[in-house]
């Protein structure tokens, strides 16, 4: 069996093509239940925005770092952890901040706001905390990451189909109303067996070095969950603030993940496998904090007599 270093998941330039197609029309439909008050909304929120921005692009990827300096994972595992704390949040964190009664209007904001800063913040927290961890620099450098060209990518495949989406529902209510759901339903369901199928191309792989990155991804998982949860709380931010920017900092968009990873990291396999199982774990993990907080909130409170 091939170190996991060594291992790169078969991926095609046809089906990478079709990947960040995909990718961009999902970003359209997201774009379509947008409007420019979901952005400025945090202006009205600057203590919220500032928290929520903190934790998901300044404590998320340290924190990282500082976990892969107490584990010293192998290269391309500490490459893939450092990789998925510096996406931005994903979409289906504004269903489960929902379902955790935390402030749906906070999330959706913070996630049309962060992907929007990712177009900067993502390749810059990759090649800074990959630089900085001497094993992962290595591979950094044997791959060639250029930083800028990341940029350009990432604002490709998420900005210009945002400020599309967002086009089409100021200029056409009534057509992005008709688009919104079908357009969201199957463009994430397509988007969700098209990844699904690249990783049955390479189940083999999947299966064997999953074990390596269970636990890391869990405690990993945990201290965004945590962080952005005590965060808030140390900000005296209210309780449903709380649960919405813990929830955007322990839920990243792992799908976007995975394209950065076919598009620049040559389907690296650490890497690839700690985004997929991540994409796994945090829909467990965020329904579970979910239905923690709901419980929360319909426990009595505590006698006094």
């Amino acid at each position: 069996m091939l170190p996991l270093d060594e291992v790169a998941l078969n991926f095609n330039p046809a089906s990478l093509a079709i990947l960040n197609a995909i990718l961009a029309v999902v970003m359209f439909g997201v774009a379509l239940d947008l409007t420019i008050v979901d952005f400025t909304r945090l202006l009205h929120a600057k203590r919220a925005f500032f928290v929520g921005f903190l934790a998901q692009f300044i404590y998320m990827p340290a924190a990282t770092y500082l976990l892969i300096l107490i584990l010293q994972p192998q290269p391309s595992i500490a490459l893939g952890m450092i990789l998925v704390a510096a996406c931005p949040g994903g979409n289906i964190s504004n269903f489960v901040a929902a379902r955790a009664n935390g402030n749906v209007a906070l999330s959706v904001s913070l996630s049309a706001m962060t992907t929007l800063i990712a177009i900067v913040m993502t390749p810059v927290n990759i090649t800074f905390y990959g630089r900085l961890y001497e094993p992962a620099a290595g591979l950094l450098r044997d791959i060639a990451v250029d930083p800028w060209q990341m940029a350009m990518a990432v604002a490709v495949m998420l900005a210009v189909p945002l400020a599309l989406g967002m086009l089409v529902r100021a200029r056409a209510p009534a057509l992005a109303a008709r688009l919104r759901r079908p357009m969201q339903i199957v463009s994430l369901a397509v988007f969700a067996l098209f990844i699904a199928a690249a990783l049955a191309a390479n189940w083999h792989y999947f299966v064997s070095y999953v074990g390596a990155v269970f636990f890391v991804v869990l405690l990993h998982n945990a201290v965004g969950l945590a962080g952005g949860y005590g965060l808030a709380w140390a900000a005296r931010l209210d309780e449903p603030d709380r649960r919405s920017i813990a929830i955007e900092a322990g839920m990243q968009n792992t799908g976007f993940g995975l394209v950065l990873i076919f598009n620049f990291f040559n389907g690296l396999g650490g890497m690839a496998i700690i985004a997929a199982w991540w994409g796994v774990w945090h829909l467990v993990s965020g329904i579970a904090v979910a239905a923690w907080f709901r419980g929360r909130d319909r426990s009595p409170a505590p006698s006094l007599a």
